[in-house]
Formats: structure tokens, C-alpha cells, sequence
């Protein structure tokens, strides 16, 4: 189980947009995320008139490491630690680390 999942809210820790926040838009590998609007870079893109693509400067979402990005905790409106918890019934939930709260309940 993944600490950190696509639509999970984050917070960047570490890099040029440390402390900027945004929601996980999708998984790259294992250990890489892209986050909506973080990391941001200008890309050439040479027009491909086959598929249809014009060609120039566009902005591109780069992969963040995961280590470089934690969960953001509404209740403590910071970034939190993520543990995993088994529930009586059997489950396996992920929750923060500083108040025990479930991930996304």
C-alpha cells in the first residue's frame, strides 16, 4: 500500500517550490509523483502535423520525488507523516502520524 496516491493533497518539503501545495495528478514509477501545478518547466515542442500537434513553448508538470513531498493534514493545516493502521474489521487505512485521524476521513 502507498503512502502517498493519486488525488492525495501534498505539500512539497524540499526543492525550488518548497512549501507550496497541490494535489497529486498521477504516480510515476515507484517512487516518483507529479503534482498539479508544482515543478513546473517550460518545454520545446516541435510541431508533429500526423498527430495533430502545433508546435512551440508549453508548460509541463516535471515528477517530483516522493520524498521530496508529504501529505498535507487539514486538521493541523501542515504537512504530516503517514502510518498504516489494521481496523477491527480487518482493513488496512493510512493515517497521520500526529493525531491518528485516517487519511481522507
Amino acid at each position: 500500500m502507498e503512502r502517498i496516491r493519486k488525488g492525495d493533497e501534498v505539500v512539497v518539503i524540499a526543492g525550488k517550490d518548497k512549501g507550496k501545495r497541490g494535489a497529486v495528478v498521477r504516480r510515476v514509477g515507484a517512487e516518483h509523483v507529479v503534482v498539479e501545478g508544482i515543478n513546473r518547466v517550460k518545454k520545446h515542442v516541435k510541431p508533429n502535423p500526423v498527430k495533430g500537434v502545433v508546435g512551440g513553448v508549453i508548460d509541463k508538470d516535471m515528477p517530483l520525488h516522493i520524498s521530496n513531498v508529504s501529505l498535507y493534514n487539514p486538521a493541523t493545516k501542515k504537512a504530516d507523516r503517514v502510518g498504516f493502521k489494521l481496523l477491527e474489521n480487518g482493513k488496512k487505512v493510512r493515517v497521520f502520524k500526529s493525531n491518528g485521524e485516517v487519511v481522507g476521513a
